[in-house]
């Protein structure tokens, strides 16, 4: 049983389609105690991280307690920011602090060659040997959506340029997180959930 969090602000519907198309259906607890019945959780997002302040109190603190216990944790897009410590968009809202670091806005480009929100495909460079990543090659296309950016640490493994070179994909232990929409992202994107699922199983 994987857990979908519903924090109100997730595209959980496009989450949902993307993890039945790569073989495995999401449950959506409504309470942090029914995380203790699940094999792995997917934090998903879109939007402001003070969203994620939803998340504050029983929430973190369930999904700490399951990170504990190894239950392996995928977060995806403004989910995979959480992971951090916080975001410069929220400087008041903490995130997991899974990663050490902080969030920061994509540089505005004067020449209004590179625009913010980064929205469209893009590609990951230099990923790393990982089981998030197995199979994926250098240079393939994800598909991006989003004004701010975590920063290059030593759990990244793939690393995207808009602007600026963030983490577009970070993996520590059984600590996961993706920038990029996997469930939008053809058939990279249905590779990455696969070797998630790998994970859990």
């Amino acid at each position: 049983m994987i857990a979908l969090i519903d924090y109100g602000a997730g595209n959980l519907t496009s989450v949902r389609k993307g993890f039945a198309a790569a073989g495995a259906n999401l449950f959506t607890p409504a309470d942090p105690s029914e995380l203790t019945a699940s094999n792995a959780i997917v934090v998903p997002g879109v939007g402001h991280f003070g969203a994620t302040a939803a998340l504050d109190g029983a929430w973190t603190a369930a999904i700490r307690r399951a990170i504990r216990l190894g239950t392996p944790l995928l977060g995806i897009c403004l989910g995979m920011q959480w992971l951090f410590e916080g975001s410069d968009e929220a400087p008041g809202v903490s995130g997991l602090g899974a990663i050490a670091g902080f969030c920061s806005r994509l540089p505005r480009d004067e020449s209004g060659a590179l625009k913010v929100p980064h929205v469209g495909w893009n590609s990951l460079y230099a990923p790393r040997r990982s089981r998030l990543l197995d199979g994926i090659e250098d240079g393939s296309q994800v598909y991006f959506t989003h004004s701010y950016a975590a920063p290059v640490t030593a759990e990244s493994v793939a690393t995207c340029t808009h602007g600026l070179t963030f983490a577009a994909a970070v993996e520590d232990g059984h600590i996961f997180g993706v920038q990029f929409h996997p469930e939008k992202s053809g058939d990279a994107g249905l590779a990455i959930l696969r070797n998630f699922l790998e994970v859990c199983a």
